[in-house]
């Protein structure tokens, strides 16, 4: 998505000062109908424009096919799923992962804003909720058909580079780490370091990104829409409110990465041995490795959805009894556990860890499908090229 482009489009939405359920619920409506046009016309030609374009940058590191006739009839079958990640250039794994990682949120977003409301610590009597399926009717019922997709904009914009990047380098690096850990096989340490270092890269991209969304998700956030509340952030509390929260989103997702990217490379080994393209087994590993992965750091994520949004009532709860100002922001991971602690007790670090769980499970089952499907699709295009390509030479 273009920045030009974002530019336009957030001029022509509808906004007024007010900020009502009913404005807030359409400026929302207008970000997702604008997003799905734009997200609907790449996917449509996204293998056969782009393709031929990777296809040229990086040569397959495959053998030589010889037109013979047991070899040509192997030709017709699909190609070995085990070779492709080694095969496949990093502009395949980059796009790949960039619109996995769109669909990935976009997908899940209704289920993303529940779970921010959830965590919150004292929240308004208006939005405290039993569990996941009533929170989203009485945000429906009293705010909007799209409140729970406020925000998205902000959302895909960083998650498409971001998660480009995530992608590539964890390919990259899993195959070098493996090659020296253990050469000629599958290794999980090799796998749980490379996710810790794309999720450093992927860390860096996204942050910005979720204080902004995450803020505005939040029950009567003040914010007309991403562009009004990037610039009261920026002024309000300065550039290094947009990375407050990241030693601690790095504290969070590189256990949860590691968790999960070794608990998915496991389940593929027991579900896919031979690592052949297949859904199912893509989708089901995800799943497993997310919920598993999501449910042991959620501690960690109360605290970093504390850093992004500065809740105003814990803000006031904490400054209550002191000097006035004694708490405008709150930082660093050692401060927010001890605000967790005091404001929620033990019960507080698990604060919508079923919305989590809910949110992770299918989110990184639909990362996981569809990263593969188009890692699969991108390669199996550059095979044909070049098999194409020697038929044409040999002739």
């Amino acid at each position: 998505m273009e920045a030009d482009g974002f530019g336009r489009r957030r001029r022509m939405t509808a906004e007024t000062a007010s900020i009502d359920p009913g404005v807030a619920g359409a400026s929302a409506g207008t970000e997702v109908r604008w997003l799905g046009g734009r997200f609907w016309g790449v996917s449509e030609s996204i293998v056969g424009r782009l393709t031929p374009r990777i296809g040229g940058e990086t040569e397959l590191q495959t053998v030589d096919i010889i037109c013979t006739a047991p070899d040509a009839e192997a030709g017709d079958s699909e190609p070995d799923y085990e070779g492709l990640p080694q095969g496949a250039s990093i502009s395949t794994h980059m796009l790949a992962g960039a619109v996995a990682g769109i669909m990935e949120h976009c997908l899940m977003f209704p289920i993303d804003c529940v779970k921010t409301r959830m965590q919150s610590l004292q929240p308004d009597p208006a939005a405290r909720y039993r569990n996941v399926m009533d929170a989203l009717r009485r945000i429906v019922a009293t705010e909007g058909f799209w409140r729970p997709m406020r925000g998205l904009n902000a959302t895909a914009v960083g998650a498409g580079p971001a998660h480009a990047l995530y992608f590539a380098c964890y390919e990259k690096l899993k195959k070098t780490l493996s090659d020296v850990i253990h050469p000629g096989a599958n290794s999980h340490l090799a796998n749980g370091a490379a996710g810790c270092v794309a999720t450093l890269l992927h860390d860096a991209v996204m942050n910005p990104a979720e204080v902004v969304k995450q803020r505005m998700q939040m029950y009567n956030s003040p914010y007309r829409g991403v562009l009004d509340c990037v610039r009261a952030v920026w002024k309000k509390e300065g550039p290094a409110a947009f990375y407050r929260s990241y030693t601690t989103q790095l504290t969070m997702n590189v256990p949860f990465q590691a968790l999960h990217f070794m608990t998915y490379e496991y389940l593929q080994e027991l579900l896919n041995p031979h690592r052949q393209y297949n859904p199912s087994s893509h989708m089901l590993s995800g799943a497993l490795a997310g919920a598993i992965a999501a449910a042991a750091t959620t501690p960690l994520d109360v605290c970093k959805t504390l850093l992004n949004t500065q809740e105003s009532q814990a803000l006031s709860s904490l400054s209550s009894g002191q000097s006035q100002g004694a708490h405008r922001h709150i930082s660093g991971l050692a401060y927010a556990f001890r605000t967790v602690y005091r404001l929620g007790s033990l019960q507080g670090f698990f604060k919508g860890v079923q919305a989590r769980v809910i949110y992770q499970m299918p989110s990184t089952a639909i990362s996981w499908s569809v990263y593969e499907f188009f890692k699969y699709g991108l390669t199996k295009h550059q095979n044909n090229k070049r098999r194409t390509q020697h038929v044409e030479t040999e002739m």
